[in-house]
């Protein structure tokens, strides 16, 4: 090759397309924290742990459908007193195993566990917690819909000598990151360590979750509501009134999937609200704080959304208990206003009975 070829060919770090293709996970929580300290280096792992355990619940889901004991119930039930589905059982396995060992947490708290799983090997070094739903919507696995994991993760306070892990129970605004991991048509890991919400998408090829969308942000107001709409009567007046409303009024469409993972997704990526109320005899809702509601809210809240309980933001919830729970109203901020602007309209008093 001649010396004029050598200096006219463009470098390759120029190539925008090689260099996204070289952004993975790990190396990406170092770049949002401009740090190569310990403590950056300890969440980049910690990162990197989680995408490992999506990585092999992505390939035990793909050949769920071939191998033995893993669709269907397993005949025991959770703390939640809910049927607890063989996939549950493996994702949650799956975490812990990852973790132990890898001096970078002290405990894991899932939603298929009564109390926190420690690791005291790890605990002098590793000083946070992973909260996480191990497989959310797993009532869809056996019939081959998307499911999902979602995780928070906290610094832990105090020493926990007692093992309740009260330092827990605080408001979502104490997280350092959170995030969810889609398995659908594509493994997709979404995240935040607090600076903007940044999609992965998992390369077969490679082995890894490469940036495929930074910083994304929510539309102001989407067309989507998510809604359980099975549960119309359970609800109280001002949910029922808003679901009417979008009935009445074009421009609306309705999507719900029965996994939470998948649905927030798609409000993520087009706009919209996703709601999931309390009901008359469950006024607390279903999802939980934790494990579910908070980690997401810290994500949407991240993307420019809004979410909250309906009456005041979920990310100021604080629980009372590891397994508490609380409605949630969570996606673009125009219309998650719209459903609190129905829910905290004066409610017409009821007449007083005749004597």
């Amino acid at each position: 090759m001649s010396s004029e070829n050598l200096t006219t060919q463009a470098p390759l770090d120029t190539d925008p397309t090689l260099d996204r293709d070289c952004t993975t996970l790990s190396r990406h929580v170092l770049q949002q924290l401009k740090s190569y300290d310990a403590a950056a280096q300890d969440l980049s792992a910690i990162m990197n742990r989680i995408a490992l355990a999506g990585k092999l619940i992505a390939r035990q889901l793909s050949r769920a459908g071939l191998m033995a004991n893993v669709l269907g119930f397993t005949g025991e039930t959770n703390v939640q007193g809910e049927d607890v589905k063989k996939m549950d059982v493996f994702a949650n396995e799956v975490f812990i195993a990852v973790f132990k060992q890898s001096g970078l947490v002290c405990r894991l708290a899932s939603e298929e566990m009564e109390k926190p799983y420690y690791i005291p090997e790890n605990c002098p070094i590793g000083r946070y917690t992973l909260l996480y739903d191990p497989i959310d919507g797993s009532s869809n696995v056996d019939i081959n819909l998307s499911v999902g994991s979602i995780f928070s993760i906290r610094q832990q306070e105090g020493d926990d000598l007692d093992g309740e892990a009260k330092d827990l129970l605080q408001a979502g605004r104490k997280q350092v990151a959170a995030g969810y991991i889609l398995y659908g048509p594509s493994t997709m890991l979404v995240y935040s360590i607090g600076q903007g919400v940044h999609v992965f998408t998992l390369d077969p090829s490679l082995g890894e979750f490469i940036l495929s969308t930074e910083n994304l942000q929510i539309p102001t107001h989407g067309p989507v509501y998510s809604v359980n709409e099975g549960n119309f009567w359970e609800w109280d007046e001002p949910f029922r009134e808003f679901t009417r409303y979008v009935h009445r009024h074009p421009g609306y469409t309705a999507r719900y999937s029965g996994a939470l993972v998948g649905d927030m997704h798609r409000i993520l990526m087009q706009g919209g609200v996703f709601l999931y109320p309390g009901t008359v005899n469950k006024p607390e809702g279903k999802l939980r704080v934790l494990y579910e509601s908070a980690p997401l809210a810290f994500l949407v809240e991240q993307a420019g959304g809004k979410a909250s309980t309906g009456k005041e933001p979920l990310l100021d919830v604080t629980p009372t208990k590891l397994h508490a729970r609380s409605p949630l109203v969570i996606g673009s901020p125009e219309d998650v206003a719209l459903v609190e602007s129905f829910v905290n309209r004066p409610q017409p008093t009821p007449p007083l009975a005749q004597v």
